[in-house]
């Protein structure tokens, strides 16, 4: 009898535990791997790319190299299985070599993976063969400046970090004293036969850190010219500038020319037309604005003309790429939450969105005729590789890396809603409703707070912010397309810049009440979440929202727009969209209308304060002032930081862990 007991217990036991297994958690989003374009064959048929894995035990990531036929439902092969990671794989113009960086070095392989050969014993940070196959240029760390240790020899020991100009850090990391430059060597066999030659030779950074890579260099289909994509300004000019030029150098006299001479803002991207007269690039109009609306330009290289192709199109051009006739170009574009292909052609400027669907292509490149390869994902799926009819937009689904995975995963669905605004525009929100969803019970809801400021909250997946692992979770997400986002236009993009506590604060208040209308939606358990601009928003709201929200959490959010001004790296961003420094006069408005900080006095709901102390661009103090902030106006807080993460958190037990905290966090306040 006891033995029937104890089974009936742990039957029953073993239910809830059955339908959580069936669900999204922290650690099953870390067994997905993580899959990444990098290349296609020049005969169009085969593509290489990386998938990202992480160990949480090891705690750490590895990438390897894969390549799938691009005609066939062929299983992909797996190439490399070093430990550690492989990247910026590349097919050799003639398709007998697939080159990559293992580490930082340069290798090649057949293929099929066999004949594995190291090409250099150089460092390199990127890499890229010339048309012909006959040289390759890469980007390599150049030391320009003087250490601690240099000027002080006699100080070995003495640990101390000198500077007397801007930018002294970036990102998460401090200046090293070196800046990356792009070389140039003849290659034949795979060898390279000369001296590498520096294209740069100054200390200016490229490609500009900290997202860019060789998608920021290219050769011109004769080899003999590079074009570049460069901020030439050093210090607090480079601080305040985002007026990055395309270059021309010819190899020949080491002649260099700026294509974009006269144009303040972002020019980026450069791609040469395969019938070589041509070059494109993606360039923002405006200077320090670096979420202005990313046109693209041409420039004829016989006329020496240059001039923009997408009058008429109000939202951003991304990826482009020629087709192999030089007749069209595609790019990725936005269109109301999310990111089809559109296509071009070039002669009549003509523009067609050539796919659509509720997701987003998030890389592009080009295979046979109109074939494409991209990159797709949604908030219910994370990337996989799909084959894209050029002229027809058809789609089919190439990788297949998570499938099995998924297939034991409940998906919450994904409901797109009209909000009025209080001016009385129209605003997509995003909803995600938990799995095995019920109309009839009551839900814990969050409002979720996008960053950016201007970053669109499309159709992504992340592996943080994750709607899908928070509907998992037993949670309603209301995520509005507020103020500020691209994918609606150039006028709703612009305007959140100077208004950050204004009109988006606003349309967030507008979405969760609209929310709130549903019965399914529990009003006396609602949140408000978000990071970095949406950190801000978490604070700005937690001082001016009503009664509203049970709690709030923050992550790497902006909380005293004085003090963020004064320890922040890229100037130019808060220059533009504050309005200009605190100390102007007249002192922009934003200081006192819109700082978190001011409206303290009104906060009256548990906090949790989560951050980075290697995050340079919103710095730790903002997170501490906060934190203390609440404990001294007596409510319940909770302060979570990183020693080793930035304004990202990359680790993955440390991103277990911030789940778990964040989730304990908001089951604490809002879950009866």
């Amino acid at each position: 009898m006891k033995q029937i007991i104890t089974l009936l217990l742990l039957a029953t036991l073993s239910l809830p535990l059955f339908a959580q297994s069936s669900r999204l958690t922290p650690e099953k989003l870390f067994q997905m791997g993580r899959v990444a374009l990098e290349d296609v064959s020049p005969d169009g048929k085969t593509t290489v790319f990386g998938v990202t894995t992480y160990q949480l035990d090891a705690n750490k990531g590895s990438t390897n190299l894969y390549t799938v036929s691009n005609d066939t439902s062929s299983v992909a092969r797996r190439l490399t299985r070093f430990d550690g990671s492989e990247a910026n794989a590349r097919f050799r113009p003639d398709g007998k070599k697939i080159g990559f960086l293992r580490g930082a070095f340069l290798w090649e392989m057949n293929p099929d993976g066999s004949d594995l050969r190291q090409v250099s014993d150089l460092e390199m940070n990127g890499f890229a063969y010339s048309p012909k196959g006959d040289k390759i240029l890469f980007a390599q760390d150049v030391k320009y400046r003087k250490t601690t240790k240099d000027i002080y020899p006699d100080l070995p020991n003495a640990n101390a970090r000198i500077y007397d100009d801007l930018l002294y850090r970036h990102w998460k990391s401090w200046d090293d004293q070196s800046e990356s430059n792009v070389f140039f060597a003849d290659y034949k066999d795979g060898k390279l036969t000369s001296t590498p030659k520096n294209i740069v030779a100054e200390a200016y950074e490229l490609p500009l850190e900290p997202d860019e890579g060789m998608e920021q260099i290219a050769w011109s289909m004769d080899g003999q010219s590079i074009a570049y994509s460069c901020k030439k300004e050093r210090g607090t000019a480079y601080a305040i500038s985002t007026n990055t030029d395309i270059y021309l150098y010819e190899l020949a006299t080491g002649k260099t020319t700026n294509l974009s001479d006269g144009m303040k803002g972002y020019d980026k991207e450069p791609v040469f037309s395969p019938d070589g007269q041509y070059l494109i690039w993606t360039s923002m109009e405006r200077a320090g604005f670096e979420s202005d609306r990313s046109r693209l330009f041409y420039y004829d290289l016989k006329s020496k003309q240059r001039g923009e192709l997408t009058y008429g199109f109000d939202n951003d051009v991304v990826s482009p790429k020629w087709s192999a006739d030089s007749k069209n170009i595609y790019f990725i574009g936005g269109d109301r939450g999310t990111h089809p292909i559109f296509s071009m052609n070039f002669s009549t400027k003509k523009i067609k969105q050539i796919t659509s669907g509720v997701h987003d292509y998030v890389a592009l490149a080009v295979g046979r005729g109109d074939q494409l390869v991209a990159q797709r994902q949604s908030m219910s799926m994370p990337t996989e590789l799909y084959v894209v009819d050029g002229s027809k937009g058809e789609a089919r689904q190439l990788t297949f890396v998570n499938k099995e995975l998924l297939s034991q995963i409940k998906i919450g669905e994904v409901k797109k809603r009209t909000v009025k605004t209080s001016d009385g525009k129209e605003m997509l929100v995003w909803m995600i409703l938990p799995p095995d969803f019920d109309s009839t019970k009551k839900y814990p809801t969050l409002l979720y707070c996008q960053g950016g400021p201007q970053s669109a909250l499309s159709q992504y997946w992340s592996y943080r912010w994750n709607f899908q692992l928070m509907a998992a979770n037993g949670y309603v997400v209301v995520a509005p397309c507020r103020r500020g986002m691209p994918t609606f236009g150039r006028a709703w993009n612009d305007a959140i810049s100077k208004d950050w506590g204004g009109q988006p604060m606003r349309d967030y208040l507008s979405a969760i009440d609209d929310a709130k209308k549903e019965r399914f939606v529990d009003a006396d358990r609602l949140g408000a979440v978000g990071a970095s601009y949406g950190g801000y928003s978490v604070y700005w709201l937690a001082g001016n929202h009503q009664k509203r929200f049970k709690c709030f959490v923050s992550h790497c959010g902006l909380f005293n727009l004085e003090s963020w001004y004064g320890t922040t790296e890229e100037l130019f961003f808060a220059n533009y969209d504050l309005g200009g420094a605190y100390w102007d006069k007249p002192k922009p408005d934003s200081y006192a209308k819109f700082s978190p900080h001011n409206f303290v006095a009104n906060w009256d709901s548990p906090m949790m304060v989560i951050h980075g102390e290697r995050d340079y661009r919103v710095p730790l103090s903002e997170g501490l002032q906060a934190f203390q902030a609440a404990r001294l106006k007596g409510l319940p807080a909770k302060l979570l930081t990183f020693p080793d993460e930035g304004h990202w958190v990359s680790s993955p037990q440390n991103s277990i862990l911030w789940q778990r905290e964040f989730y304990g966090w908001l089951d604490k306040w809002l879950k009866k």
